[in-house]
């Protein structure tokens, strides 16, 4: 049994790693071995939910989702700055200042990189974080602490802070954290967002903590507003305080002069795309507070310090073509193919336009001038058009040459395994973790398998052998083997692994488990009808209508014939019947684990799922932000407990 020390002092390892991850970049230990001591940290407030203190590393999830943002008004105006592009006017706001002085500035700067994000302002009451506003108008923001407490760098108490601490920094996305969300929208058929500033602001203004949580944020300070217990002399001495308590700071250098300043936004414009987050320029500050106080403020600006900002990453040049790249869904993704040019030091020759909604809301057509932007290493986009002209959507497949078929939202190619892209997105989904968990075929492999034809459904990975392996590029004999061995492997599987792996639209992990329960064996599913598929809990009408429209397709058909003579299926593994009889439905946001992890796990222990509630569900397992779904359980009757009561319900 854990005492109460031994919690307190586990926790205070875990702040004490966050604290080295996040504020110094100095991490001490593997992710696996901090994963490690969270998840101990979880065990115990599981055990002792009475020890939970809301400033425990565990709590970021957030409270309940909001119905409107709460306002708030910055006790000192949270300004804008002014911009500088050019050395001249870098040199005027120099001589403005003494001017206003009535003598030369003293030679006593800060410079800093200007991070591209979402300003905010943390309030710290005796240590203890106790709002989060945005910037609002620079006078009154909105409060959004419910979302802010998700964010791992935002400390929810410090230690020696002073009595009343206003934190004034910016949230942020990094650009390949940025790029990995994107690419799973994508895999899902969901839109992708324009750039990590547009994310890192919907993230913040989010009702529903829970999601906020999901998303990668970032933050670091770079300023102060009111300071009620101790008096800073400098900005460096208020930053340094700042990292000693604690907080992530933005990285900032003391300079002297003009000459030093422009060295620093030099070196930084070089480095810029080394960073792994967006900046678009430098602030320069005067360093002594006192001396700030004397210079003061204009409306929207103080005098005390500007922004040189970077050259534009946007460019115009003009539309060549729009093709179309198809993915593992069959979905259709529209790319403009422009008239190369130079952004920021690269070329650019083509931009995502991510579906034909956007070419529609862009207006873009063929040969038109186009406004395009690049941020770091993320794909350039279109921003916006000049002329008005619109590229049609193809009517037939630019891979396979196949029909196309339009929803409202997107186009998709109609030729199922038989279109070479959507065979290669197709054998990747078959191999996952997910589904029949076939070990070390990437995409480097699938490209070659598709491309030489040796693979020309996902029932030809089961004819490979070491011959036409040993033919691919940088394959070794010991690498042949292994792959091999790991297909092999594949052929005993569960059946509802195997119909996750068919990659059946609108099927995912949970679903496909509860088909393989409902119908037992492929042949009762494949003869399955529309309404007897709906009697299958989660499976509405177009998720039936989909089934139905797969397992009828005779490309399909053939494959999964193929297939079924080279698996054999064999019962998933019931870990208990402690929901045997129960009927789970989850809301809200879950801590350790994904809704269809969830949902797999409810189904393992003998009971079945749904996504709505009704008069059938026994149990709803309620996280944060949870909302109709759990007033509408309580004013059914129906048991509620939370995702602890869950786990620790099928002895986890």
């Amino acid at each position: 049994m854990s005492s109460r020390e031994d919690y307190h002092r586990l926790r205070g390892e875990v702040e004490s790693h966050n604290q080295a991850y996040f504020v110094y970049d100095d991490p001490k230990i593997s992710d696996a071995a901090y994963d490690a001591l969270y998840r101990r940290l979880e065990e115990m407030e599981r055990e002792h939910p009475e020890w939970i203190a809301p400033d425990s590393p565990t709590q970021r999830v957030g409270g309940k989702a909001l119905d409107r943002f709460e306002k708030v008004e910055h006790r000192v105006p949270l300004l804008s700055l002014e911009k500088a592009y050019e050395e001249a006017e870098l040199a005027a706001w120099m001589e403005q200042m003494a001017r206003e002085l009535g003598r030369p500035v003293d030679p006593d700067f800060t410079v800093e990189p200007k991070i591209d994000g979402d300003s905010l302002e943390l309030v710290y009451e005796k240590g203890v974080l106790v709002q989060a506003s945005t910037r609002g108008d620079g006078r009154v923001g909105e409060n959004v602490i419910h979302s802010v407490r998700t964010i791992k760098a935002v400390p929810l108490r410090l230690e020696g802070a002073p009595e009343l601490l206003e934190v004034r920094g910016e949230a942020y996305i990094g650009i390949a954290d940025f790029r990995e969300l994107n690419r799973r929208l994508v895999e899902k058929g969901e839109e992708p967002f324009a750039n990590p500033r547009n994310l890192t602001a919907g993230s913040i203004k989010q009702k529903d903590p829970g999601i906020t949580a999901s998303r990668p944020l970032r933050f670091r300070a770079h300023g102060l507003g009111v300071v009620k217990g101790v008096k800073f002399r400098t900005h460096d001495e208020a930053m340094r305080r700042l990292q000693e308590v604690g907080l992530p700071v933005v990285p900032y250098e003391r300079v002297k002069d003009e000459a030093a300043i422009l060295s620093y936004w030099k070196r930084t414009l070089e480095g810029r795309d080394a960073l792994d987050h967006e900046i678009d320029g430098i602030v320069v500050k005067v360093n002594d507070l006192g001396l700030r106080e004397v210079l003061g403020e204009r409306s929207k600006s103080p005098r005390w310090a500007i922004a040189y900002k970077f050259p534009s990453r946007e460019e115009s040049t003009q539309v060549l073509a729009v093709d179309w790249q198809v993915g593992r869904s069959g979905r259709l993704t529209p790319v403009a193919r422009l008239k190369p040019v130079s952004i920021s030091g690269v070329t650019v020759s083509n931009a995502t336009l991510h579906n034909p909604g956007q070419i529609r809301d862009l207006g873009i057509r063929v040969g038109d001038t186009v406004l395009v932007r690049r941020a770091g290493d993320v794909i350039p986009y279109v921003v916006k058009v000049v002329t008005d002209q619109r590229p049609l959507v193809p009517e037939t497949c630019p891979t396979c040459g196949a029909r196309t078929e339009r929803t409202e939202a997107d186009v998709f190619c109609t030729n199922g395994f038989r279109c070479p892209d959507q065979l290669k997105g197709a054998i990747d989904h078959f191999c996952s973790r997910g589904a029949m968990n076939i070990e070390g075929i990437g995409p480097e492999w699938i490209e070659q398998f598709v491309d030489r034809g040796f693979v020309k459904s996902v029932a030809d990975l089961y004819g490979l052998d070491t011959a036409r392996l040993m033919t691919l590029d940088r394959m070794g004999e010991k690498l042949a083997r292994n792959m091999l061995d790991a297909i092999a492997g594949s052929r005993k599987a569960t059946l509802g692994r195997f119909l996750n792996a068919l990659g059946i639209g609108q099927v995912g992990e949970a679903t496909a488990g509860a088909l393989a329960g409902q119908f037992g064996t492929l042949g009762k599913l494949r003869a399955a009808t529309v309404e007897g598929l709906q009697e299958v809990q989660d499976v509405g009408p177009r998720v039936a209508e989909s089934i139905r429209r797969f397992f009828d397709d005779p490309g399909n058909a053939a494959v999964i014939d193929r297939l079924a003579g080279l698996v054999e299926f064999r019962q998933a593994e019931r870990k208990g019947d402690a929901l045997a009889g129960q009927v789970v439905v989850f809301t809200g946001g879950l801590e350790t684990m994904t809704r269809d992890q969830a949902k797999v796990l409810a189904q393992e222990h003998g009971g079945k799922t749904a996504d709505s509630i009704s008069k059938g569900v026994t149990l709803v397992v309620a996280g944060p932000g949870a909302g109709s779904k759990l007033e509408k359980a309580r004013k059914l009757g129906i048991t509620v407990e939370t995702e602890g009561a869950f786990l620790k319900r099928i002895g986890r």
